[in-house]
């Protein structure tokens, strides 16, 4: 007798069927079950209000959790950072499969690069935290750009520059791997890699969350198979920081946890890892960038101590005062 097929709960948008199906097809080959994605639309798919008016990018879980907390699907996969940083009493992140490219991306017209934007560009991001790291970098550099407000999948946002209605847009560069096509999509546009020096991504950006209810242990214990271990540390630190500024998924707040190798370029076994976290004012005029090296955690304990740590530092610094209002 065939069993039953998973149910993977997944949000509509093309990248989001994109990277559920990647799970989907790992599940399938770990457990010799079928699996079936479950189209969900969420609030923050339907809504058009800029992601920090309508309760930030939680909006895009919450509809998938009650799917899961009602048995309408098994499992969920989620953009971790969409995730809150609190977990659910009644779910579990039972695998954070190794992550993807975590950085950003400028797509602009050939030959234009973050340093050869045009004097007066128009830069679309819908996140508070390119915008505040892209006007620093324009501001130390020289450069004359506004960043302006935009929603939409990947294909609206390039269309954006493509009808050149904006001098460039910024994406994420996991977001365009997993997709696929990315030739067929930028056509005869430029894209930039944004060095993690002068942007650094959101806490998590890159990763994938596999959740499923806490009560079902055997699938937890199937679906833990896909975990990857570096990546579940590195982006528990990061969001640790985030949660640790008390700052939520819209904030300014960027982090990146690097695992760092003795000696890279001879196999050397990885040893420690550096977590870096920047908060800033939209307009660029203020930064807190600072990091922190330490042994490569080994325990979940561990990572989130090093996320509190560099999260004191900044606070020490100022931090608090350019995130806008926080929680009390």
């Amino acid at each position: 007798m065939t069993e039953r097929a998973l149910r993977l709960g997944t949000r509509r948008s093309k990248l989001a069927m994109a990277q559920s199906g990647h799970v989907a097809d790992a599940v399938r080959q770990l457990t010799g079950r079928p699996v079936e994605l479950v189209e969900i639309t969420t609030y923050g798919d339907t809504s058009r209000e800029h992601l920090a008016q309508i309760g930030g990018t939680g909006v895009f879980v919450a509809a998938l959790r009650d799917a899961l907390l009602a048995g309408e699907v098994d499992f969920a996969v989620h953009s971790l950072k969409d995730l809150p940083t609190t977990p659910h009493p009644d779910l579990v992140v039972a695998a954070i499969p190794r992550r993807e490219d975590p950085r950003d991306v400028l797509i602009a017209p050939a030959g234009t690069t973050l340093d050869r934007l045009p004097r007066g560009a128009r830069v679309g991001t819908g996140s508070p935290r390119r915008a505040a790291q892209l006007h620093a970098y324009a501001r130390s550099h020289g450069l004359d750009l506004t960043c302006v407000p935009i929603r939409g999948n990947v294909d609206t946002r390039v269309g954006y520059v493509r009808k050149g209605e904006l001098d460039a847009v910024v994406l994420a560069a996991a977001g365009l791997n997993r997709i696929g096509g990315t030739e067929e999509l930028i056509g005869s546009l430029a894209l930039d890699h944004l060095p993690v020096d002068s942007v650094l991504p959101a806490p998590g950006q890159g990763a994938l969350a596999v959740e499923c209810p806490a009560s079902d242990a055997g699938l937890v214990a199937a679906l833990s198979a896909l975990d990857d271990p570096h990546t579940r540390v590195a982006v528990t630190a990061e969001r640790s920081l985030l949660a640790a500024l008390e700052a939520g998924c819209s904030a300014p707040v960027g982090a990146l946890a690097d695992l760092l190798a003795d000696d890279p370029g001879h196999g050397q076994a990885v040893t420690e890892m550096r977590l870096r976290g920047v908060v800033g004012t939209t307009d660029g005029s203020t930064l807190v960038q600072l990091s922190t090296t330490g042994p490569v955690p080994t325990s979940h304990d561990e990572a989130m101590a090093l996320g509190r740590v560099l999260a004191d530092e900044m606070l020490a610094k100022g931090a608090a005062g350019l995130m806008g209002e926080r929680a009390l």
